[in-house]
């Protein structure tokens, strides 16, 4: 966990938010009535959360584009001071907002740790884009003063996944923020109070007016009404591919911005000339954390002929010597999978991969939804287990004969986020990653990094091409570029 420096006053209280959704500056109930979260590890009810219906995503549109007109007439050092302090705030609570991570995600206390100290770094990585400079002056022809701006897009709407909420809500919510937006944020229903009651509070306890950061939890009619409706300009969706295309065709229909973050089986090479003892151990990092549910998880491990006995040995001696549990009862490697649903298409995978030919290695097993780490060994290239994103702890291996083989099948996926690649050649295994398209490599790592101020997203049925993090990337995405032209005199024109 991060560690805190002082003792805060509880940010969280079900007296305040029970049951209730967030518009204009309050605590409402939602015409959705209101849902149990429920602990993945326990099955016991640990908080009533609020759902929102359609209507109110109407009202809450309509505040926010009012309140977002004066938050981009804001100084900037004002905008900025709010996000600093939204940063220290994610310090000051992380044991507390880190324990909802562990109780209501299912998340490890590392993993947990690991998002409050991304979400203090997006705020503050967003506190420098109010100053950034926000256009450029322009050659022109005539005699005039020819400018670039950039200016907010007004209203943003964010769907953030149940999988890891805080980093994944954040880093649209504090950019859009920065730059002079409102936001309406979406959290997936089974994760309200870590993705979407936390965030809140900190903007409010930061000093965030009213309007400018609303609450929508709810289901497929609260994604389309908030797609839909004419005051958001942009979407920032993360999730799956299948839910992404419905997101995207749906912008597309009414000619808005859809930065679409998706889905991923990512690809871990390792060449002929690797320690096998270090790749497993970054393997089994990138397999199995969080229970395989990171879009960036290793999902397909490539392995050289002469090392494959070796590597699927020794990570499957690895995978049955971890720990599964409730991560908030003791030291567990893994927790559980965040729901029925998701255990049961997980096992059916793997099952499915073993009647096909694969060699269940290790795991396979599981206890309510405490998933063994799974080894499957040489699945037949269209299991699905091997294919498609499993999303949970699931590693499938295969073997390669040499760089033109491997480059084809590391291709060989409409996927296209996160690859690692372990080597004693580092410029070689990049000349090798040039060669497979991916929006991220890592190069004698594993696939699951993220950085505040890194571009990330994927290419192919991973993206869309847009970027969350980073300078750049932030401006591009949440703000418009308007062309501005001066004249020192009304110009004269022929006709």
């Amino acid at each position: 966990m991060v560690e805190t420096s002082v003792m805060a006053a509880p940010l969280i209280d079900e007296s305040v938010f029970g049951g209730k959704i967030y518009i204009d500056g309050e605590w409402v109930e939602g015409a959705g009535g209101s849902i149990a979260s429920v602990a993945p590890a326990t099955g016991e009810s640990i908080a009533t959360v609020g759902m929102a219906g359609p209507e109110d995503v109407r009202r809450a549109a309509e505040s926010a584009a009012l309140a977002q007109r004066e938050w981009a007439a804001t100084p900037h050092p004002a905008r900025a001071a709010v996000l600093r302090r939204a940063g220290q705030l994610w310090e000051e609570h992380a044991d507390e907002i880190g324990s909802w991570n562990i109780r209501e995600v299912g998340a490890i206390p590392p993993l947990a740790g690991f998002a409050l100290h991304v979400s203090a770094a997006e705020c503050y990585e967003a506190a420098a884009l109010p100053s950034a400079p926000l256009g450029s002056v322009l050659s022109s022809e005539e005699p005039r003063l020819s400018l670039a701006e950039q200016v907010p897009v007004g209203v943003v709407g964010v769907i953030s996944p149940f999988n890891v909420p805080l980093i994944l809500g954040i880093r649209a919510v504090a950019p859009a923020l920065a730059l002079g937006n409102a936001v309406l944020l979406k959290p997936d229903p089974r994760t309200v109070v870590t993705g979407g009651v936390s965030m809140v509070r900190i903007f409010e306890e930061a000093g965030l007016p009213k309007g400018l950061l609303q609450l929508l939890p709810g289901g497929a009619d609260v994604g389309e009404a908030l797609v839909s409706d004419p005051h958001v300009r942009v979407i920032a969706f993360t999730g799956s591919t299948r839910a992404g295309r419905s997101v995207g065709e749906l912008a597309g229909k009414h000619l808005k911005r859809a930065h679409l973050e998706l889905g991923g089986n990512s690809a871990f090479i390792v060449r002929e000339d690797a320690d096998v003892d270090q790749a497993v151990n970054l393997a089994t990092w990138g397999a199995f954390l969080h229970q395989g549910q990171i879009c960036m998880t290793v999902g397909r491990h490539i392995v050289h002929e002469s090392r494959f006995e070796e590597y699927v040995s020794k990570l499957a001696a690895k995978a049955d010597s971890m720990v599964v549990g409730d991560p908030s009862a003791g030291q567990v490697h893994l927790g559980p999978l965040i729901d029925e649903v998701q255990r049961d298409r997980v096992h059916s995978l793997v099952q499915d991969a073993v009647a096909q030919g694969a060699r269940l290695a290790a795991g396979g097993t599981y206890d309510r939804l405490f998933y063994r780490p799974t080894v499957l060994a040489n699945p037949p290239k269209d299991a699905e287990a091997y294919c498609e994103e499993v999303f949970g702890p699931v590693a499938s291996v295969v073997s390669y004969a040499d760089d033109d083989e491997v480059v084809e099948l590391a291709s060989a996926t409409e996927y296209g986020l996160s690859l690692g690649i372990v080597s004693r050649d580092a410029l070689g295994a990049l000349e090798l990653a040039r060669r497979i398209p991916t929006g991220i490599v890592h190069i004698n790592d594993q696939t699951v990094n993220d950085e505040a101020n890194t571009p990330f997203g994927g290419v192919g049925s991973s993206g869309t091409g847009s970027r969350h993090g980073g300078k750049q990337a932030n401006i591009d995405a949440f703000t418009e570029t308007r062309w501005i032209t001066m004249r020192r005199e009304p110009g004269q024109y022929p006709l």
